[in-house]
C-alpha cells in the first residue's frame, strides 16, 4: 500500500510564484498540491479549510502579510509552515523572526527553489515529531550503542566545542547559547545548514540575545575562546589550531556549511580535545565525523528526539554509536557550562 501524498498549500501574491511553485512541487510524485492562496487572510482560510500537511508561505503580500498569518496558522491548525523568503538582509531577519514564531524551515526564493522537496518532507517529519511528543504515550528513544565514559555533569579536556544544526537550529541554537556564560573557556564553531546572508542575519540575532559573543565566521579570523562562531552559509568553514579557515566547497558535501567538513577539520587541529554537540535537523551530516571524534577520545552530547524539530541528525549520530548523551534541549546548555567547567 503506497503512502498518501503530502499536501501542501502554496501561498504567494505573485501570480509567476503561484504558476512556477505547484509544477515545481509536483514533479516529486509525493507530493499534491491542494490549493493556492493569494495573501495571508487567504492563506489563513484556506489553511483551515482543506488542511494541508505544508503551507509554503511568502512573506511580503498584501491584505495581511506573511508574518501575521504565520501567526494564525500556527495558533489554529496543525500545519507545518515553510516561508518564503528574499535573499536580502532584511528578508533574512524577518526570516529568522518567522522561525522563531513557529515556522519550520525556510526557502530561499530563486531560480529553481533550491532543495524544495527535501524541506517539504522536513516539515512533514516536524509535524509528525509535534503530534508525537503531545501524544500521552511517548514513542521508545532511540539509544546510543556507545557505552557511557563519563559521569553525567563530570568536566571534559576540551579546547573546542563543534555543534551541528539543521531544521529547527536557529531556535535551538538561541536555546543552548542563552544559557551560556560570557567568559566561555574555549572557542564554539557552529555549522548551522543555511544560505549566505542568513547566517550574518542569525549570528546577528544571537549576538543581540545572548551572553556569549556571536560572530559570522570569516577566512583567517583567529579562534578566541568566549567568541562563538556561525560558519558562513554556501561555503565550508573549517579549523585549525589557531583559525578559522573558509573555502568554497569542492564537492566534499551536499551542505554549505556541513557538520562533517567541520568536525573532521577539529579533529585533525584537537584531537580528543573536542566537545561536540548535535542539535535538531533533518539527514545525517555529522553522524560520522562525530562519531570518529568520539573513537578518538572526543566527548559528544546529542538532542533527544522529544526535543528535536526534526530526529534526523541527533538520530544517526545515536545509531552510529557516537553519542555519549542525550539530553532534552533546555539541558544541553547548562551541560556545555559543566564540562566546560564555566
Amino acid at each position: 500500500m503506497s503512502a498518501p501524498l503530502i499536501r501542501v498549500l502554496v501561498v504567494d501574491d505573485s501570480p509567476f510564484m503561484r504558476g512556477v511553485l505547484p509544477p515545481k512541487i509536483e514533479s516529486d510524485p509525493r507530493f499534491k498540491v491542494i490549493g493556492t492562496a493569494v495573501n495571508g487572510r487567504d492563506a489563513i482560510e484556506k489553511t483551515l479549510a482543506l488542511q494541508p500537511d505544508v503551507v509554503t508561505l511568502d512573506i511580503d503580500m498584501p491584505i495581511m502579510n506573511g508574518i501575521d498569518a504565520l501567526k494564525e496558522i500556527v495558533r489554529q491548525s496543525t500545519s507545518s509552515v515553510i516561508m518564503l523568503s528574499a535573499r536580502t538582509e532584511q528578508g533574512a531577519a524577518i526570516t529568522l523572526e518567522a522561525l522563531a514564531l513557529g515556522a519550520v524551515d525556510f526557502i530561499p526564493k530563486s531560480r529553481g527553489v533550491e532543495r524544495i522537496h527535501e524541506k517539504l518532507l522536513a516539515a512533514v517529519e516536524a509535524k509528525t515529531q509535534r503530534t508525537r511528543s503531545a501524544s500521552p504515550r511517548p514513542a521508545a528513544a532511540v539509544r546510543s550503542t556507545a557505552p557511557p565514559r563519563a559521569a553525567a555533569g563530570a568536566r571534559l579536556n576540551a579546547k573546542i566545542c563543534v555543534i551541528g544544526s539543521s531544521t529547527g537550529g536557529p531556535q535551538a541554537l538561541q536555546a543552548v547559547l542563552s544559557q551560556l556564560p560570557e567568559t566561555l573557556p574555549v572557542p564554539v564553531v557552529i555549522a548551522q545548514h543555511m544560505p549566505p546572508n542568513f547566517t550574518k542575519a542569525l549570528a546577528q540575532r544571537l549576538n543581540d540575545t545572548c551572553k556569549p559573543k556571536v560572530v559570522e565566521a570569516e577566512d583567517g579570523m583567529t579562534l578566541t575562546k568566549g567568541t562563538v562562531y556561525i560558519s558562513p552559509g554556501g561555503m565550508q568553514t573549517r579549523v585549525t589550531a589557531t583559525e578559522i579557515k573558509i573555502s568554497p566547497d569542492q564537492g566534499e558535501s551536499l551542505y554549505k556549511p556541513s557538520v562533517d567538513v567541520l568536525a573532521e577539520s577539529a579533529r585533525g587541529a584537537f584531537g580528543k580535545n573536542v566537545l561536540g554537540v548535535m542539535l535538531t535537523g533533518m539527514g545525517g551530516d555529522g553522524a560520522a565525523e562525530f562519531a570518529k571524534l568520539r573513537k578518538l577520545g572526543g566527548y559528544n552530547i546529542s538532542q533527544d528526539q522529544a526535543s528535536c524539530v526534526v530526529y534526523g541528525m541527533p538520530r544517526s549520530l545515536v545509531e552510529a554509536g557516537g553519542a555519549d548523551e542525550v539530553l532534552p534541549l533546555d539541558q544541553i546548555g547548562a551541560r556545555i557550562k559543566s564540562a566546560l567547567g564555566c
